[in-house]
C-alpha cells in the first residue's frame, strides 16, 4: 500500500500531454482477439488496468511483444480457451472491470465467451444487462451461476437482428459490435453510445475488413464478415486527463499549456469548464490556460443556478464530474452537480467539506457547491480515494489546499493515471509517494 503526502499552495507553469485514453485502450485490446493476425496499438497508456489487461491477453495465448514504452503489437492466433475456464483467469478478470469486454470477441471467433462477475470501482450499480440481452439477440444462449458469479455465453451461428439497446452503455455497445461483425447478415443497433472511443473501436474493425456504417451516431449498422485481419490504431488522448489537468491549473491559479488533445474529440468538455468562469486558449491542438485569480460560474439566462449534469455522449462524461465539484469549491458562485449515472460517486464530499469547502449533498446524486473565489483556501487532511476519477479529484483539492495532506489508497488512482505524482511535480506540484 502507499500513500501521497501532498503539499499545497504550490503553482503549475510548463506543459504536460495527456496519456493515451484508458477506456479506449480496454475496448481495442480487447478487439484484437477477433483475428489471428497482427495488430499493432500505439499511445497505450502505461497504467494498472490497461497493463494487468494486456498480462491477461498474454496468458491466455496472444503473442504480446512491446514495440516501444507505448506502442504493443498483439497477435491472437493461438488462444487457449480451456484457461477461461481456469481459477488464474477468474482472480484475474475479478480484478479487471474491462475483461468483460472480451466476451464479445470471444464470441464471434469461437463461439464461447466465459467471464466471472468482473471488478473495477465501486461507484454504484453497474449492470451488465445491455452486454448480455444483446449477445441473446443475436442468437446466443447466456447462463449466470449464481454461487459462483461466473457467466457464460455461447453461440457458435450468430445471426444479425434489429435491437433496441435498454441503455445507451458504452462498454455494452462495444461488446456487441465486436460480436456482430462476424455474425450472419445485417446487425442494427439502435441506442448505441456513440463516443469518441465507440468510434475509434469501429474505425479501427472497419480498417479490419468489417463493414459497420452510422459512426458519430446512435444507429450503427453491421454487415456480418467471415473474418477479420490485421492493423495498426493509435489511441486518442484521454479526455478525462485533459479535463482533471484543466481543472488543476484553475484550483493552483496556475498557467498551463495541455498538449495534442486531439480537441476536435473533447466533445462540450471545453464549453462546460467556460461555464465554470474558466479562461483557456485552442492553439493548434494544444490547450492553453492562463493563470486565473479568479473565475466566476455562469447563471443561466433566466438568472437560475447553473447546473452541470452528466449524459450520454455528446453530453458531459460522468468521469469529468467529480472534477467540476471540486472545481466549483473555489469558484465564484453556486453550481448543482447532478451524477445521473452512478449513486456512490458523490460520496467523497464528506473530505471535502472536511477541509472547509461549502457542499450541501442533496441526494446521492446531487450536490450544491457555493465557492469560496479563492477568499478561503481549503484546509489540509487525511483522506482516502474511494475511486479512480474522486481520487484525483481528492489530489486536486490537496493540492491547492493550505498544508500538508495525505492520500490513501493510491492504487486506485495510479489504476487510471501513469505516473502522476512524477508529472505533476515536473511543473511545481509537492507530491511525496510513501511506500507503507
Amino acid at each position: 500500500m502507499a500513500i501521497f503526502k501532498v503539499e499545497g499552495g504550490h503553482r503549475l507553469h510548463g506543459c504536460v500531454t495527456p496519456q493515451g485514453a484508458k477506456n479506449e485502450a480496454l475496448q481495442i485490446l480487447c478487439a484484437t482477439l477477433l483475428t489471428k493476425e497482427r495488430v499493432v496499438v500505439s499511445n497505450i497508456p502505461q497504467i494498472l488496468d490497461v497493463m494487468q489487461l494486456i498480462d491477461l491477453l498474454r496468458q491466455m495465448g496472444v503473442e504480446v511483444e512491446c514495440l516501444s514504452e507505448d506502442t504493443y503489437s498483439f497477435r491472437a492466433a493461438d488462444i487457449n480457451l480451456d484457461y477461461l475456464r481456469s481459477d488464474d483467469y477468474h482472480n484475474r478478470c475479478r480484478r479487471l472491470r474491462g475483461s468483460v469486454m472480451m466476451i464479445g470477441p470471444l464470441l464471434a471467433r469461437f463461439g464461447v465467451g466465459y467471464i466471472p462477475k468482473p471488478g473495477g470501482d465501486k461507484i454504484g450499480r453497474r449492470r451488465l444487462d445491455t452486454h448480455f440481452l444483446g449477445f441473446q439477440k443475436l442468437g446466443a444462449t447466456f447462463n449466470f451461476d449464481q454461487a459462483e458469479e461466473f457467466y457464460s455465453v455461447e453461440g457458435k451461428n450468430l445471426k444479425g437482428c434489429y435491437m433496441l439497446l435498454d441503455e445507451a452503455s458504452v462498454t455494452g455497445t462495444a461488446n456487441i459490435i465486436m460480436a456482430a461483425v462476424m455474425a450472419e447478415g445485417k446487425t442494427t443497433i439502435y441506442n448505441a453510445a456513440c463516443e469518441p472511443y465507440i468510434q475509434q473501436l469501429c474505425r479501427m474493425l472497419n480498417r479490419m475488413g468489417a463493414k459497420i456504417s452510422g459512426l458519430a451516431s446512435n444507429l450503427l449498422t453491421i454487415e456480418g464478415v467471415k473474418e477479420l485481419g490485421g492493423t495498426e490504431h493509435r489511441l486518442l488522448p484521454d479526455m478525462i486527463e485533459v479535463g482533471s489537468f484543466i481543472g488543476m491549473a484553475a484550483m493552483t491559479q496556475s498557467e498551463l499549456t495541455i498538449k495534442d488533445v486531439s480537441y476536435d474529440n473533447l466533445g462540450i468538455i471545453p464549453s462546460q469548464f467556460s461555464r465554470m468562469g474558466i479562461s483557456f486558449e485552442q492553439r493548434g491542438d494544444d490547450i492553453y490556460i492562463p493563470q486565473q485569480d479568479h473565475y466566476a460560474i455562469e447563471s443561466f439566462i433566466d438568472g437560475s443556478i447553473m447546473t452541470i449534469a452528466d449524459a450520454p455522449w455528446p453530453g458531459l462524461t460522468p468521469d469529468l464530474l467529480s472534477i467540476f465539484l471540486v472545481v466549483a469549491t473555489q469558484a465564484k458562485g453556486s453550481v448543482l452537480i447532478h451524477q445521473k449515472m452512478f449513486e456512490s460517486r458523490l460520496f467523497f464530499v464528506d473530505k471535502l467539506i472536511d477541509m472547509g469547502a461549502q457542499i450541501i449533498l442533496c441526494d446521492p446524486h446531487r450536490a450544491t457547491v457555493i465557492g469560496h473565489d479563492h477568499r478561503m483556501r481549503l484546509r489540509a487532511t487525511k483522506m482516502t480515494s474511494p475511486d479512480i476519477r474522486a481520487g484525483v479529484a481528492l489530489l486536486i483539492a490537496a493540492m491547492s489546499a493550505e498544508g500538508v495532506s495525505t492520500i490513501q489508497n493510491i492504487e486506485q488512482i495510479d489504476r487510471g493515471y501513469k505516473d502522476i505524482d512524477g508529472r505533476l511535480n515536473a511543473l511545481g506540484a509537492k507530491i511525496t509517494r510513501i511506500e507503507e
